[in-house]
């Protein structure tokens, strides 16, 4: 083959390359689809046992991710880094800011191990090194209760009860009711309806801001039931440099011999895959077809 028909065929490979990115994106938009997936992200890695070892496999973590970030155009914030001792770290957390950093780093949930000839070794022996790696959607500190009125049902009666003449002979009393969640308040005290819609409006807001935090409590149950799940004994990822050289996640099959690559940060392969696995259930060997 001629220089220019090498030329022409690298073009050709590098646009084919930029199209199945571009279309994996667009396949990753439609399968992010939980309540908290667009949304920041929060990422904690900690070291298994080991050491030195598992120290310097929990850094080259940070660093894979940190450089995956920066290729997706994500701010990066390190909020706590212990260093470890010799060299590594104990333990790091971080956040990463952009749209739906969370719902595509929920794949990196969980034990990830390391096979290679450790450099920290005299004898050049082969060593395997486990770090665990945890995701957290970031969360508005202040829950903002929007109540539209298409969701309210409003209805007046008159009041009930012991009372002055006027409160029983006008439909003074209020009931609010919340569509979307079923939460009914009334009130009847005053005797202005506007005082009582004024009053059970208020009774709304708490009740809805009260059924947020238990959303939210339930969501940190969940999160924090899944961590306590994560063992050293269910790595979720290998990534093997000695005797050869591939990275093998275990869930979705995917296989990929350019490990150098993916601890650089190109990760979205294994993201992708992740994603499709966990909708369809389908691995990386197998037909990889979406959902309508």
């Amino acid at each position: 083959m001629s220089r220019e028909g090498e030329n022409v065929e690298l073009e050709i490979q590098g646009e084919m390359k930029k199209l199945t990115a571009e279309v994996e994106q667009l396949e990753n938009a439609m399968l992010l689809s939980g309540e908290n997936d667009a949304r920041s992200a929060i990422v904690t890695i900690h070291p298994g046992a080991g050491g030195t070892e598992s120290q310097d496999w929990a850094e080259m973590l940070m660093r894979m991710y940190l450089r995956w970030a920066e290729r997706k155009g994500f701010g990066t914030v390190i909020t706590d880094q212990q260093e470890g001792e010799g060299a590594g770290i104990k333990s790091v957390t971080f956040e990463v800011n952009g749209e739906s950093a969370y719902g595509l780093l929920q794949s990196e949930v969980g034990v990830h191990r390391l096979v290679r000839i450790s450099p920290f070794d005299a004898n050049a022996r082969r060593h395997t090194s486990f770090a665990s790696v945890y995701v957290y959607p970031q969360v508005d500190d202040e829950i903002k209760i929007e109540i539209r009125p298409e969701d309210l049902r409003v209805d007046t009666f008159r009041a009930g009860g012991r009372g002055g003449q006027h409160v029983n002979r006008t439909d003074s009393a209020v009931r609010m009711v919340h569509l979307p969640t079923g939460i009914v308040v009334q009130c009847q005290n005053e005797r202005s309806q506007h005082k009582n819609r004024d009053m059970a409006m208020k009774q709304l807001r708490a009740r809805l801001y009260e059924h947020e935090m238990q959303k939210r409590r339930a969501e940190e149950a969940r999160l924090e039931a899944n961590k306590a799940d994560i063992n050293f004994g269910s790595q979720i990822r290998s990534y093997v440099l000695a005797p050869y050289r591939l990275v093998k996640d275990h869930r979705t099959k995917l296989g990929i011999g350019d490990v150098d690559r993916v601890l650089d940060g190109e990760i979205d392969e294994l993201i992708h895959a992740y994603l499709v696995w966990r909708k369809t259930g389908k691995t990386a060997g197998e037909k990889d077809e979406l959902p309508d």
